[in-house]
C-alpha cells in the first residue's frame, strides 16, 4: 500500500480535516474541452489507443467461481469471452468462431466446452478447436492452427484483468495497492444497464465530493460531510475517501487501533474506466463501457465485504446495496444526464475542474498523456 493510504493514516487525515475545517486540495486547475466529450474521433482514439491497450478489470474473480465459469460481453466494443479452465487458470478469447465468425458464447454461465450454434464447431476451455461436424468437408484444414484467438488475461487482487492489444501501456497498473477484493467476499448481484451519457461524464460523478451538499442533501449529506475528502493518487489511478459523521468516534481511539469499516466509503478509480466502491457492507465493481459519444453501458458486480457464505453478512450487504442504489445513485444519474443534455447548449467551450476535483484532474491529465504517447 502506498504510504498514507492505509486505514489508520486515512483516519488521521480525516480527523485533521475535521479539526481544521479543511479538505484535500489538488495543485492544478484543469480545463477539459467540451469537444472531447462530443467527438467521435476522440472516442475512437480512446478505444483504440487506451481502453484496448490497457489492462482493464473485466470482472471480479468471484464471478468465475468454478471450472467452466464464463462471462461473454463486449469490452471497448470488442466481443470477448473470459473463462476459468480445468487448470483453474482464467483465459480470455475474442468471441468469434474460426469458421464464419459466429460468437461462441453469450451472457454468463458454466460450460464444458464452447459450441458454435451456427455449425457446431466446438472449442475446449483452453480455446483449442476440438470438433468439426462432417470434418471431411474441410480437407486439409488444420484444427490446431485455428483456436479461439486469445487475449491477455491475468488475475490480481481478486480481479480479472484483460488486455486486448499489445503493447500495453507501460508500468504496473496497480502500483501502490496491496488489496482490492478479498477471498472471503461473495458475489451476490450483477447488473447491466445503458445510459445516454458519455462515459467520462459518468465516471467524473464518482470521484469528487464537492457535489455532496447540493446533489445529495437528504441522502448522503446527513451521514457525511460537505466537501471533506481524502484523495490519493497512485500511478494512473486514484482513490477518493468519503468519510461518515460517525468517524468522529475514532478521535478517542489510539491511532494504531483505529478501524474504518462502516465509517467511510472508498472509491477507487482504476484507469481508465473502472470504479471499485467500498461501502459500509458491500463493494461494487463498476465497469463503464463506451458505446457512443453519448451512450455508456454500465456493468456492476456487487459483493459482500467479507463473511464468506454467512447468510447474515449477505443479508446486510443486500440491505446496504439497496439503500445506496435507491438514493444517491439515482441522484447522480439525474445529474449526469442533465450534463449530457447541457453539452448541446453551446454554453461552455470547456469544463473547469478545480482544486477540490483533483482525482478528475488526474484522470484527464493521464488520459491526455496516454493519447499523446501513442
Amino acid at each position: 500500500m502506498k504510504p498514507g493510504m492505509d486505514d489508520q493514516s486515512v483516519a488521521q487525515r480525516v480527523l485533521d480535516h475535521m479539526a481544521n475545517g479543511t479538505t484535500d486540495l489538488g495543485d492544478d486547475v484543469w480545463r477539459e474541452p467540451v469537444a472531447n466529450y462530443r467527438s467521435a474521433d476522440r472516442m475512437k482514439a480512446e478505444l483504440d489507443q487506451v481502453l484496448r491497450r490497457s489492462p482493464i478489470p473485466f470482472c471480479p474473480s468471484a464471478a468465475l467461481p468454478e471450472v467452466g465459469s464464463y462471462i461473454a460481453r463486449e469490452a471497448a466494443g470488442v466481443p470477448l469471452v473470459v473463462v476459468r479452465g480445468v487448470d483453474g487458470k482464467v483465459r480470455a478469447f475474442r468471441n468469434a468462431c474460426r469458421h464464419r465468425g459466429m460468437q461462441v458464447a453469450d451472457g454468463a454461465g458454466c460450460a464444458r466446452a464452447f459450441v458454435c450454434r451456427y455449425h457446431g464447431w466446438t472449442y475446449n476451455l483452453e480455446g483449442r478447436l476440438r470438433h468439426i461436424p462432417h470434418e471431411g468437408g474441410f480437407p486439409g484444414f488444420d484444427k490446431e492452427a485455428h483456436p479461439l484467438v486469445p487475449v491477455t488475461a491475468t488475475e490480481r487482487f481478486g480481479l480479472v484483468f484483460v488486455t486486448q492489444d499489445e503493447p500495453a501501456l507501460g508500468g504496473d497498473p496497480l502500483d501502490g495497492l496491496d488489496k482490492l477484493i478479498e477471498p472471503d467476499q461473495r458475489l451476490f448481484a450483477t447488473a447491466e444497464r445503458d445510459f445516454d451519457v458519455n462515459w467520462k461524464i459518468f465516471l467524473e460523478s464518482f470521484i469528487e465530493g464537492y457535489h455532496i451538499k447540493s446533489t445529495h442533501p437528504d441522502s448522503f449529506l446527513p451521514y457525511g460531510f460537505d466537501n471533506l475528502n481524502v484523495i490519493d493518487l497512485f500511478g494512473r489511478n486514484s482513490r477518493v475517501t468519503y468519510p461518515f459523521q460517525r468517524i468522529k468516534k475514532l478521535a478517542k481511539v489510539p491511532p494504531q487501533e483505529r478501524r474504518v469499516e462502516g465509517l467511510l466509503t472508498y472509491v477507487y478509480h482504476l484507469f481508465p474506466n473502472v470504479l471499485i466502491t467500498v461501502l459500509s457492507r458491500h463493494t461494487n465493481v463498476v465497469i463503464l463501457e463506451p458505446l457512443a459519444v453519448d451512450r455508456t453501458r454500465q456493468f456492476t458486480y456487487t459483493l459482500t465485504n467479507g463473511g464468506g457464505d454467512d447468510p447474515a453478512a449477505i443479508a446486510e450487504a443486500k440491505r446496504d446495496a439497496e439503500f445506496v442504489g435507491n438514493t444517491g445513485a439515482l441522484e447522480d444519474r439525474a445529474v449526469v444526464h442533465a450534463i449530457q443534455r447541457g453539452l448541446a447548449s453551446g454554453a461552455n467551450d470547456a469544463f473547469t475542474f478545480g482544486h477540490f476535483e483533483s482525482a478528475i484532474v488526474h484522470f484527464h491529465r493521464t488520459l491526455t498523456a496516454a493519447l499523446s504517447a501513442t
